[in-house]
């Protein structure tokens, strides 16, 4: 069922808009985007629709496709929404962010969506209804909005609203994704690029079946660890005004005032920003090995530094890599479970990820899903 047909059966009528966004993986510049670094990600195929219509009163109602949840709630009684109304969250913060920016919304709405978007995996299924909702909210309540202010409207929802404090990285790269290419985002002036991927290479996903719940509190608590070495660090040398400032010398000369916890924090950092510049020059040569060992060295740095990823998705990467056709692996997005990702040539066949899916099953007794990409396009209106 198409996400017309589904909206017309949940609400009787034809939607007014259409717009769909698409997940993304986060290729290197692990937790680097809040820090103020650079980031490198890449929007996948697989996408989440959202069709809207205005309604004659003063109520929003949502139904989802792929949750199989509805719910509804009064325009002047928009909040966050608990248990089986939480779906609605992600929507809800957008319209609040919209009417925030000046958007008059003096009619409720009607929205559906539907999703190919794997949820809780590390794909940023969050950015990607963010994203397609500001498109088509804008459309019917005709409030004009340029990419990047859809985006940064996205990353609102998610920090004011929902209370998740990420960096642009997953509504960047799913606002401004370009087939066949990976996004470069320098997340301290917001200015987006786009590089293309070496020919002939492949990126397959696997799922550790570890589900992350960000808001709970790890995110979060990194998020935290880094701000607190920023500002130690910060004392002693005025033009460092965030970890993405800093050099591993600047701060190796503060360990002593950092804790240890901290310390390694911002050594992650630090190091992950410096290889996102090393992973331009290795693309730009097209020198897939290099390309590898960064994304090797990425995961290192995340597993034993930044101390965000879990035995599931250590093993996944370790098999991965060991795999012939296999440039590198590592883990991808916020971590405590969701994915690992492979970039491959075109010889790594689903016998070897069938292999690797054995060998997990084996170890931890369930079966990790998994699935090829390209690189699709970005969020944009479709109908």
């Amino acid at each position: 069922m198409s996400i017309q047909e589904f909206f017309q059966s949940q609400f009787n009528t034809a939607p007014e808009a259409v717009a769909q966004a698409p997940g993304r993986l986060e290729f290197i510049g692990n937790h680097v985007d809040y820090n103020k670094g650079l980031v490198m990600g890449v929007a996948i195929d697989k996408h989440i629709s959202v069709a809207v219509s205005l309604r004659d009163d003063d109520e929003i109602h949502m139904a989802s496709a792929g949750l199989n949840a509805t719910g509804t709630v009064k325009l002047n009684e928009v909040c966050l929404q608990k248990g089986p109304q939480a779906f609605m969250n992600y929507p809800l913060g957008v319209f609040e962010m919209l009417r925030k920016a000046g958007m008059k919304a003096e009619r409720g709405f009607n929205l559906a969506d539907d999703s190919t978007v794997p949820t809780g995996a590390g794909v940023s299924s969050s950015a990607a209804i963010e994203l397609a909702t500001a498109y088509a909210l804008c459309k019917i309540y005709n409030f004009p909005m340029s990419k990047i202010d859809i985006v940064r409207t996205g990353q609102k929802a998610e920090n004011i609203f929902v209370g998740m404090p990420c960096g642009i990285l997953d509504q960047g790269v799913s606002g401004f994704g370009e087939k066949d290419a990976i996004v470069r985002i320098d997340c301290k002036t917001e200015e987006f690029s786009t590089r293309p991927i070496p020919a002939g290479t492949v990126f397959w996903v696997f799922n550790s079946m570890v589900k992350h719940a960000l808001v709970a509190g790890d995110y979060a608590k990194r998020h935290a660890s880094c701000m607190n070495a920023a500002a130690e660090i910060g004392k002693y040398n005025a033009k460092i005004q965030c970890l993405a400032d800093a050099t591993p010398s600047a701060v190796e000369a503060c360990r002593s005032k950092l804790s240890e916890e901290d310390y390694k924090r911002a050594m992650h950092v630090v190091a992950e920003n410096a290889r996102v510049v090393e992973m331009e020059h290795a693309l730009a040569v097209g020198d897939l090995n290099a390309v590898g060992d960064l994304l090797k060295a990425s995961h290192a740095s995340s597993r034993d530094l930044f101390e965000n990823s879990c035995p599931e998705i250590d093993f996944l990467v370790a098999e991965l890599s060991a795999q012939p056709n296999v440039y590198g692996a590592r883990l991808s997005g916020g971590g405590f479970g969701g994915i690992s990702i492979a970039l491959t040539n075109g010889d790594f066949t689903e016998a070897q990820a069938e292999k690797v899916a054995d060998a997990f099953e084996a170890k931890f007794g369930k079966r990790p899903k998994y699935f090829k990409t390209t690189i699709g396009t970005g969020a944009g209106l479709v109908g």
